[in-house]
């Protein structure tokens, strides 16, 4: 009866033991997966961030051009405005 039990408690723990081993293998490949999906992301990512580079500094040039303009307009409503009276 002993080596019975002896017996049983070790195909148990080798049930065990396989089944966490199962598991293991099962989580270290999605890991893997997931990890090929961030690479891809990541390098997109970066390409995004090459195409739009350019961008800011286009900006600070624009918004400069932007304030010479709402200064001009001022004066080009007051102009517009005195045309239109005068007719």
């Amino acid at each position: 009866m002993r080596t019975l039990l002896i017996t049983l408690s070790v195909i148990e723990v080798l049930i065990v033991i396989g089944a966490l081993a199962y598991y293991l293998i099962q989580i270290s490949k999605s890991l893997h997966e997931t990890s090929r999906h961030l690479a891809k992301i990541t390098f997109g990512v970066r390409a995004v961030e090459t195409q739009c580079s350019t961008i800011g500094p286009n900006v600070v040039r624009i918004n400069e051009q932007l304030t010479a303009i709402a200064g001009a307009v001022g004066g080009v409503a007051d102009k517009a405005e005195a045309i239109a009276e005068a007719d």
